[in-house]
């Protein structure tokens, strides 16, 4: 936006502080904010006031693209989808939308010329850690390509106030600290209270008979809570584009009881401002004690129920009838978490728009679909029937009448089969009574979905087997995606700007023409280049490891790396069993000529998993000791990298050289880092699992280091009788490497240390370690002889980059559009609101 001066010989256009792009409009607007936002001058301003000021100076530039698209979505009135999800693991802020305004250059000049530093002022920004792992973050990866693909969408979740915990490590063990996300306040977000909510909970229902004579239900709740939505704009790259991304915060009605105060009861005032609050108050309780399954489904209730009222709202607000509900509204639901919006919308439409119940429930499996990220059985929520009947009493006689009326169907479709009856219930009747969250998705809803062709597969074949046949037309396949704007070209720069040199950046649109790189693999210059900005990349990593950790590496050895949620399925404690063996061939030949290896982990375990933290502890005890040892050398090298985030995880993907994909074939449903790893030339060591499945496709069996067992051959091993012991008995070298943990040898003479792991690895191995051990061995042997034919080796990595075209998010989100929700992209313009002449 701009402003005339006119005079009679010429007319000057200055540009509005707060949307212009110019270096100059933008040195003005950075300053403004500074002193007008922050109250500083720059002589007493810190890096984080210069971060924060910039911070506001870009995210005027974004609202005055949010608000366009708001107005064209208020007059057109599109369909919208709305994306429920526990998690949104956004990484930091700034930087993205600087690279999705297309204005990180002119910004990094424009900071210069102030005498400061772009990249000084991006590690200021806290990231929001509203997200565990790789769910979270295909959550946010699909707001921004939905606003990328010009799609009205909403995404909705919660604003924890303390995200996922922080993670330090003491002695080699996991501690957690609280993730101070909001310590400096977030310049992202608007507050909109006037948009809040209540939501009811706990209490008890009454019938009555309505003027009409039909029976209906009262829902008498014993406490009520607010819902504050706190909005976010999501903008698309290079486009007019931004969708909102709405999170609830948690109040209580009314926040100080002034009675109680003057009464001395000063806790008692307050009381019901904190119960409230701990709703929103951290990502994921701990559920083990009742009271954190308790706080974890209310959780999950509280921002399902904030977010169906809203889009109710809005659909009032724009005068669409109810009936038409569906038709305004594609609800998709990632994972179970959200599933409780089955019976909330039919609570909504039934007792609060008084609509009758076939057609509520046919508006219902019409507006939601379901996506599954699951093949473990105890990850598919399921709630104590008592615990849901106290917490919300209208929602159980709702479950209860949707089941009966489902088993019902099933008795007709499936005749004299009870066992079936028994599985497809909503209601676990098989020891103390509970309601299958996975369930009610799958019947409430019109859509299910897998995230790989494996996974999908696996649903229909196994886990949601009764389901695929009772409904086969609403499974299908999802494949995951990731967004090449964060995960190349704002996270690996050098090697974005290469790839650009040669084809140009429509790919970062349109990932597929990556192809275009294929004839560069033959060009001997081109692979130079490549492996020159690859080690360069090392280099820096290896900088920052001695700097943090105190350990120097080899930034010629290779970049093996694993990053990812610490899980025994996950199998960090195989990549730890191949480091043993490399260790221990080094002690029995000093002059082994070894190919030289950095190996690097990253990952959280869960605050209550034991055995995810005792293989973090045996990670560390295992580096202490290989670290030290000067018969090693620089041939070997490990270490955690701790507090693993989406901003750490931007330096480590273009560091990678080898990605370690090692998860029990049939237990991942896809991965999502597989594929980061790969778009920045890494290149795969991994189970036919997940989406490695389809990346080796891609990318070409020659280029994947493939080893274990398929998802077939784990399921008949487990069927026959698998005997982890004899692989141990039979294999001196796996013995040696077992016997040595076992010793006490990492853990100075503590024999009894990590007994945990090896007698569930000697005496079950439920997820078949020792039984692909030597596979994964013979398998990273082929890796060291390929690495040293350097030339091959970046030819190979190239190839990896090229043909990662099928695992863009836009490609995943089209998918969706077609397949699911029947959704059309808008074009938006950006709108003149006022008149600056």
């Amino acid at each position: 936006m701009t402003a005339s001066i006119s005079t009679p010989q010429v007319q000057i256009q200055v540009e509005d502080d707060r949307t212009g792009l110019s270096i100059e409009t933008l040195k003005r607007a950075f300053l403004d904010n500074l002193y007008y936002q922050q109250g500083k001058f720059p002589a007493i301003a810190s890096p984080v006031d210069y971060y924060m000021a910039l911070a506001y100076t870009v995210r005027d530039r974004l609202l005055q693209r949010w608000l366009s698209s708001t107005a064209t979505y208020a007059e057109q009135r599109p369909r919208t989808v709305c994306y429920l999800s526990a998690e949104f693991l956004l990484g930091p802020h700034l930087g993205n939308n600087l690279i999705n305004l297309g204005i990180y250059e002119p910004v990094k000049q424009a900071i210069t010329e102030l005498g400061l530093d772009l990249e000084t002022l991006l590690e200021q920004e806290v990231e929001p850690g509203l997200g565990n792992g790789g769910l979270g973050r295909l959550a946010a990866c699909y707001l921004d390509s939905l606003a990328t693909l010009g799609i009205p969408s909403y995404g909705y979740g919660i604003r924890y106030e303390f995200g996922i915990f922080d993670q330090d490590v003491r002695d080699g063990w996991q501690v957690e600290r609280t993730d101070k996300w909001l310590r400096h306040g977030n310049p992202w977000e608007i507050a909109r209270p006037e948009w809040a909510v209540e939501v009811k909970l706990g209490g008890h229902t009454e019938t009555y008979t309505d003027a009409e004579g039909r029976q209906r239900t009262n829902w008498m709740p014993d406490q009520i809570i607010r819902g504050i939505p706190y909005d976010t704009p999501i903008l698309g790259y290079r486009t007019n584009t931004a969708n909102a991304l709405r999170l609830w915060s948690a109040e209580a009605p009314e926040s100080f009881d002034f009675t109680a105060f003057n009464a001395g009861d000063y806790m008692g005032a307050v009381y019901n401002k904190l119960t409230s609050e701990n709703i929103s108050k951290v990502l994921y309780p701990n559920d083990d004690i009742s009271q954190g399954k308790q706080l974890r489904l209310t959780q999950q209730f509280f921002f399902v129920s904030c977010s169906l009222q809203d889009m109710i709202r809005r659909a009032k607000r724009e005068q669409t009838p109810l009936s038409q509900f569906h038709e305004k509204y594609a609800v998709q639901l990632n994972d179970t978490h959200p599933a409780v919006a089955v019976a909330e919308l039919m609570r909504l439409l039934v007792d609060e728009e008084r609509l009758e119940w076939d057609q509520a429930w046919e508006i219902t499996q019409k507006t939601l679909a379901y996506t599954n990220h699951t093949l473990l059985p105890e990850a598919l929520e399921k709630w104590p029937v008592g615990l849901f009947s106290q917490l919300l009493p209208r929602h159980m006689e709702i479950v209860y009448e949707i089941n009966a009326r489902f088993l019902q169907d099933v008795r007709i479709r499936f005749m004299d089969d009870g066992d079936r009856l028994q599985r497809m219930s909503i209601i676990d009747e098989t020891g103390e009574r509970y309601v299958r969250m996975a369930h009610l998705a799958c019947i409430g809803s019109h859509a299910i979905n897998g995230v790989a062709q494996l996974h999908t597969d696996l649903l229909k074949q196994d886990v949601l087997r009764d389901f695929a046949e009772m409904y086969p037309e609403k499974f299908t396949n999802m494949t995951n995606g990731v967004t090449p704007r964060r995960f190349m070209l704002l996270s690996n720069p050098r090697l974005s700007n290469l790839i650009i040199s040669k084809i140009g950046d429509g790919w970062l649109r349109d990932l597929d023409q990556l192809k275009q790189l294929e004839p560069f693999a033959d060009d001997p210059g081109f692979r130079q280049d490549w492996r020159g900005i690859k080690h360069a990349i090392k280099q820096d990593l290896a900088t920052i490891i001695q700097r943090d950790y105190g350990v120097t590496i080899n930034p010629n050895s290779i970049f093996d790396i694993q990053s990812k949620r610490i899980h025994e399925y996950k199998r960090q404690h195989l990549n730890v069993l191949h480091i043993i063996t490399l260790y221990n061939r080094i002690k029995a030949n000093p002059n082994l000529d070894i190919t030289p290896r950095t190996f690097l982990f990253g990952g959280k375990a869960a605050p209550g998993y034991f055995m995810a933290k005792l293989i973090i502890k045996l990670i560390h005890s295992v580096a202490d000791v290989i670290n030290t040892d000067p018969a090693v050398g620089d041939k070997l090298k490990v270490v955690f990298l701790k507090g693993y985030s989406v901003k750490l995880a931007q330096k480590i993907y273009p560091a990678a050289e080898l990605s370690e994909q090692i998860s029990t074939a049939g237990k991942e449903a896809s991965g999502t880092g597989n594929m980061k790893f790969a778009m920045n030339g890494a290149l795969t060591i991994g189970t036919l699992d997940g989406a490695n499945i389809e990346i080796r496709e891609e990318v070409g069996e020659e280029n994947f280091f493939l080893f274990g067992m398929t998802a077939e051959d784990v399921y008949a091993r487990r069927s026959s009788g698998y005997n982890p012991r004899e692989y141990y008995n039979s294999n001196p070298d796996l013995k040696l490497v077992i016997d040595r943990i076992a010793s006490g040898f990492f853990s100075h003479g503590d024999t009894e240390l990590f007994d945990p792991i090896l007698d569930s690895l000697l005496n079950s191995d439920p997820y078949f370690l020792l039984a692909d051990y030597q596979s994964y061995i013979d398998c990273q042997d082929r890796v060291a002889a390929a690495y040293r034919d350097q030339d091959q080796w970046t030819r190979m990595s190239i190839l990896n980059s090229a043909r990662m075209g099928k695992f863009s998010s836009d490609r995943s989100i089209q998918d969706y559009c077609d397949g699911i929700w029947k959704v059309n992209p808008m074009d938006v313009s950006i709108h003149k609101f006022f008149d600056a002449d």
